[in-house]
């Protein structure tokens, strides 16, 4: 089938993105809308905390 693909016999069928990568997209949108402004703020602040204090120890 790559071969095929390749010299253009067939098209290649496939989405160029896949299930996996736009359900976790819709997935995060729908949890930032649910979340209230003061949890996503918590939410990025631990997550600063832990790139910024990591950073430190390497």
């Amino acid at each position: 089938m790559v071969a095929r693909i390749a010299t253009g016999e067939i098209e290649d069928e496939r989405s160029p993105t896949p299930g996996r990568a736009k359900s976790g997209r819709a997935g995060g949108t729908a949890r930032a809308a649910s979340l209230s402004e003061q949890d996503r703020k918590r939410i990025a602040e631990k997550a600063a905390a832990k790139r910024w204090h990591g950073a430190e120890e390497k």
